[in-house]
C-alpha cells in the first residue's frame, strides 16, 4: 500500500484527507506541524508528501529543504499561497508540484497519483535508442537503475527532476516540445505552466552542467521547448 503522510494544521482538511485516502486504500500518517512531520517521515517513511506551507513551527519550504537533504520522496505542496514567486520558492526548494487552496479532492487525488508514479522505478527498457545508459562529457545517466553520476558521485535528484531528466535523455537529440514536457511529466491537465519547466530546467543545469549560465548539454529552444545534446 501506498504511505502518505499530510502536513498540516487545519484539522478539517487533515480529517478529510485522511478519510478520502483511507477509502482509496492509502495508508495515511498525519503531523500539524514541520517538525513532528519531519520526524515522522524519517520514522515511517511515506511514499508521498501532503505538505501545508504555513504551519504553525516552521515555513514549509523549510520542511521541504529539511526532506530533501535526505530523501527524493514526491512532495505536493497545498498552501493558500497563489503569488508565481511563492510557488516558484516552493519548487525550487524541492516540492514536485504544488495544489492552490481551495483545491477539488478530484485533482488532488489525480496529482498524488501522478507523483507517485513519477517516483517509481523505471523498467529495464532501453532509451530510444535502444541503449539504457547514456554517457557525455560530464556525467552518465542510468535509465535502467534511474541513477546519475558525475564525478565518480551519485547525483540526487528529485523524482520531478528526474522524470524531466528521463523524457529529454529518451528522445536525445530532438526536440521536446514546452507542452509536451509538462503534460509527460506533471500531467495530462498541464500545458501552459511553463514557470514549472524553467525552475526544473535550472536546477538540472545546477547539477549537472559544467557551465549551468552556458548550458551544452540541456539546451533551450526558445519559446518551442528544450533539447538534451549528448556532446
Amino acid at each position: 500500500m501506498t504511505r502518505v503522510l499530510v502536513v498540516d494544521d487545519e484539522p478539517q482538511i487533515v480529517r478529510a484527507l485522511v478519510i478520502n485516502l483511507k477509502a482509496r486504500q492509502y495508508e495515511v500518517d498525519a503531523a500539524p506541524d514541520g517538525a513532528t512531520a519531519l520526524q515522522l517521515a524519517a520514522a515511517r517513511h511515506p511514499d508521498v508528501v501532503l505538505l501545508d506551507l504555513g504551519l504553525p513551527d516552521m515555513d514549509g519550504v523549510e520542511v521541504i529543504r529539511g526532506l530533501r537533504g535526505w530523501t527524493r520522496v514526491p512532495i505536493l505542496v497545498l498552501s493558500a499561497r497563489q503569488t508565481s514567486d511563492e510557488k516558484v520558492e516552493a519548487l525550487d526548494a524541492g516540492a514536485d508540484d504544488y495544489v492552490t487552496k481551495p483545491f477539488g479532492m478530484d485533482e488532488l487525488l489525480a496529482r498524488l497519483r501522478a507523483s507517485v508514479r513519477r517516483a517509481e522505478p523505471v523498467g529495464q527498457e532501453a532509451g530510444a535508442e535502444g541503449i539504457a545508459v547514456v554517457e557525455t562529457a560530464g556525467f552518465t545517466v542510468d535509465l535502467a537503475a534511474k541513477k546519475v553520476h558525475r564525478a565518480g558521485r551519485d547525483v540526487r535528484l528529485t523524482p520531478t527532476e528526474w522524470h524531466l531528466l528521463e523524457v529529454l535523455v529518451r528522445n536525445s537529440g530532438r526536440l521536446v516540445s514546452q507542452k509536451q514536457l509538462l503534460q509527460e511529466v506533471w500531467g495530462p491537465s498541464y500545458g501552459t505552466e511553463t514557470n514549472y519547466l524553467r525552475v526544473y530546467m535550472a536546477q538540472l543545469r545546477r547539477k549537472l552542467e559544467a557551465d549551468p549560465s552556458h548550458p551544452r548539454h540541456f539546451v533551450t529552444e526558445p519559446g518551442m521547448g528544450y533539447r538534451f545534446e549528448r556532446d
